[in-house]
């Protein structure tokens, strides 16, 4: 009887744990498709990761509600894709996904009518997909109004908020060169059409972003210095951040140019630092002395982080003497800005790779003092002394 109740209870505890998740139904995408057409409903796609926690939480908080779940299976016919397996994969590249999840809704056509991407919460979310059921508020809707009147600015707002709702800040850009297109330079310098630029301009060489660049001090008039400065830092990050994490050196090389040709010191320094993270992943440790010797002082000279970044990377990777008495002037003068435990450990690492006992000491003595101070953690200090003192 004992027995017969506890599984009694396993049983239903694993019944309610069951009714609160939220199992995603990988139906075919063809068989979901024919399902649409002949149910006369649009189709809903999301995909997502195992490994996202995006995707996890609305499966777990807004997927897994019962209201949601009802609203989808009238409304709808569902279906969800992992992007790491087959069907996922050809999905992903059809309709460009770069964010997770992403929800695309479809007609029977496959034209894609609405899309969104990111979390939300349930009332957000239904919300939205009350909206991608209105043919006024759907994508094919909005962009025929627009490109009907492209100068006309309500019109263009209105298809470009819906648009990002689903996609990348690149994938506005071509309904945002269409309205700009309609605006003459002097009409460019207002905050309207600065709001335009901020949320749509994409292409480093384009005739809007480069009158930006050119006219700085009318742009902060109608908006700020700051918002001006973050949006030349985001263009140069959205050019350069894919190529680095995708490994890609033959375009970066190319590109890093078009970076460069802004001249400014806040852009040079980005490029700078991209330089440094393709040559670390890439193990171009050339390359990274390089561009080091030639531009760590002037470009990240007052940050102390990074000077110790660097410096850890000389002690790693790179054995010439002369290139690490360079590190240690940088990481010196990391110390000068703020005289850290690291740092003064990095120093003593530093000077006994070329083998200067003397300063090593110093230093190691340095950071012991430091971490007694601070009731820290000095193993690695104590390890270092005592290699030094055997010597």
């Amino acid at each position: 009887m004992r027995f017969l109740f506890i599984l009694f209870l396993s049983v239903a505890f694993q019944t309610v744990i069951s009714q609160n998740q939220f199992v995603p139904v990988d139906v075919p995408y063809k068989t979901a498709l024919e399902m649409a057409k002949k149910e006369g409903k649009p189709l809903f796609v999301m995909l997502y990761a195992d490994w996202c926690p995006h995707c996890n939480l609305m499966k777990s908080e807004v997927l897994s509600d019962q209201t949601v779940k009802d609203f989808l299976s009238k409304n709808f016919v569902c279906t969800y894709k992992n992007i790491e397996k087959e069907e996922g994969i050809a999905l992903k590249a059809k309709f460009n996904t770069k964010s997770l999840p992403t929800f695309l809704f479809l007609d029977v056509n496959e034209n894609l009518i609405y899309a969104l991407k990111g979390e939300m919460k349930k009332a957000e979310f239904l919300s939205e997909l009350n909206y991608s059921l209105n043919p006024k508020m759907q994508l094919p809707f909005l962009e025929k109004e627009f490109m009907s009147d492209p100068s006309n600015s309500d019109k263009f707002f209105t298809y470009l908020n819906t648009l990002k709702k689903g996609k990348d800040r690149t994938e506005l850009s071509p309904a945002t060169h269409t309205y700009l297109n309609t605006q003459s330079d002097k009409q460019l310098v207002s905050e309207l059409n600065w709001r335009v630029i901020a949320n749509g301009v994409t292409d480093i060489k384009s005739r809007e972003f480069q009158f930006v660049l050119n006219h700085q001090k009318e742009f902060a008039a109608v908006a700020s210095q700051n918002r001006i400065d973050r949006k030349i830092e985001s263009i140069v990050n959205e050019l350069l951040r894919p190529l680095v994490d995708n490994l890609d050196t033959i375009n970066y090389y190319k590109q890093r140019e078009v970076a460069k040709s802004i001249h400014l010191q806040k852009t040079d320094s980005l490029v700078f630092k991209y330089d440094l993270t393709l040559a670390e992943r890439t193990e171009k440790w050339d390359f990274y002395k390089k561009v080091t010797l030639e531009d760590t002082q002037k470009l990240v000279w007052n940050d102390a982080s990074f000077l110790k970044e660097i410096g850890n990377t000389y002690f790693k990777h790179i054995n010439d003497t002369e290139s690490l008495k360079k590190a240690i002037f940088w990481v010196n003068h990391s110390l000068e800005l703020n005289n850290s435990y690291d740092g003064n450990l990095l120093e003593a690492k530093l000077y006994n790779k070329i083998k200067d006992k003397k300063k090593a000491l110093e230093y190691a003595k340095n950071a012991k003092a430091i971490a007694k101070e601070m009731d820290w953690d000095s193993k690695e200090t104590d390890l270092l002394l005592k290699e030094l003192n055997k010597k």
